[in-house]
């Protein structure tokens, strides 16, 4: 019976170290940063960080590479969070849905007081409205929505 390639005989990976969480951290930082500078960041060898950053992407632990974006400058200059109750049961074909819709920047599944949890950043409030009582709204499985507007965000990584 031999290892999955990650060490273990279970099927599991190991946990991401020290190491791997110092490459992650210097790649959310600047993810155009050159495998010098993460190997230096993470104190390894250039070859060890290289290693490590293909075992990275091969585990999913790191998922891919975005810029970040002011959204005003994109003309998204209406942001809002948009809370929903939905039919739990269709679950897939909703965040299915909900990915289809360009303005829809983040989708999570929570606990609590509501369902799903939207980031949805449009043109103005006349698209934000839309957006919420038209095509949200329009969604079978969405029971009911509220949406708080964002005055300010700043993206902290």
């Amino acid at each position: 019976m031999g290892t999955d390639g990650g060490g273990r005989l279970d099927g599991m990976r190991e946990p991401a170290d020290d190491v791997d969480l110092r490459i992650v951290q210097e790649l959310r930082r600047d993810g155009r940063a050159s495998i010098t500078a993460v190997a230096e960041a993470a104190h390894i060898s250039r070859a060890n960080a290289y290693s490590r950053l293909s075992r990275l992407l091969d585990d999913g632990v790191i998922t891919g590479f975005t810029a970040k974006v002011d959204p005003r400058l994109t003309g998204r200059g209406s942001s809002a969070y948009v809370t929903m109750r939905v039919d739990q049961s269709s679950w897939q074909e909703l965040r299915d849905q909900l990915g289809n819709i360009p303005e829809v920047e983040h989708i999570a599944l929570v606990g609590g007081d509501f369902d799903v949890i939207l980031l949805v950043r449009a043109r103005d409030n006349e698209d934000l409205r839309r957006i919420v009582l038209e095509e949200l709204t329009a969604i079978p499985s969405v029971r009911d929505t509220k949406t708080a507007l964002i005055f300010e965000d700043h993206d902290t990584r």
